[in-house]
């Protein structure tokens, strides 16, 4: 079974946009793992507009399943990752005023440099992945960095699904394949919904983990947030 991080953002920055501490953001997180989550994803940004780096060392002693940080490897953050120690980096190439992140890595371009912080995250017993787009290149120099996993950057995936072209999957699948050649573990996220998981899954070889925040908190809105988790956890089996 694929297992399902969810990412608080969004609770965050509802709690933010009013001050104080409604709703609780370690309460979520705990609630959500009671309701069957296998993982909390956080992508805390320079400017703390919706998670603050407070929050990801409060989440430490709140989070018993996996704990995955998301981000753009510049000090700060990584300053962050190394006290935390978490069970996954995910290492994403946001500029600081990105509104979301918007594109995967150019793995050979960055070979260097993405080498160097993941040895240093392998060196604390750190798991990696990179986000990096369905392109076997950018999947090959992946590989050349000593990453664990890479996370598929799904956006275009969802914007052709929801146009009714499913073919849209072609260029992840032949990414997966490539990975599972590599030997590179399969993460993916960023536009997964309800609407589109179960075909994403069922067409993505090895899918191990997927990471869902935006959809998931949006259509909990409606429906509840146990009742949606354990909707995902369905169609993720």
């Amino acid at each position: 079974m694929t297992k399902l991080s969810v990412n608080i953002n969004k609770i965050a920055t509802l709690r933010n946009s009013r001050g104080g501490n409604v709703p609780d953001l370690l309460k979520v997180a705990k609630d959500l793992q009671n309701f069957g989550a296998q993982g909390i994803t956080i992508h805390p940004r320079p400017d703390e507009r919706h998670i603050k780096y407070q929050d990801a060392l409060d989440l430490m002693s709140i989070v018993h399943t996996e704990y995955n940080i998301e981000g753009n490897p510049v000090k700060k953050f990584m300053d962050l990752v190394l006290q935390i120690k978490p069970t996954q980096v995910t290492l994403v190439p946001d500029a600081d005023d990105a509104l979301t992140s918007n594109a995967g890595w150019d793995t050979i371009k960055n070979e260097d440099f993405l080498m160097d912080i993941i040895s240093e995250c392998k060196r604390n017993n750190i798991r990696t992945s990179i986000f990096v787009d369905p392109v076997i290149g950018m999947i090959e120099g992946a590989k050349e960095t000593g990453t664990d996993r890479i996370e598929l950057y799904t956006e275009e995936f969802a914007s052709q699904y929801a146009l009714g072209n499913k073919k849209g999957i072609n260029n992840y699948i032949e990414a997966a394949i490539k990975a599972n050649e590599l030997g590179l573990g399969i993460n993916a996220g960023h536009d997964l919904s309800l609407d589109n998981i179960r075909f994403f899954k069922e067409n993505i070889p090895d899918l191990l983990e997927v990471s869902i925040g935006h959809a998931l908190i949006s259509e909990s809105l409606y429906l509840g947030l146990e009742n949606v988790v354990n909707m995902y956890l369905q169609k993720l089996k």
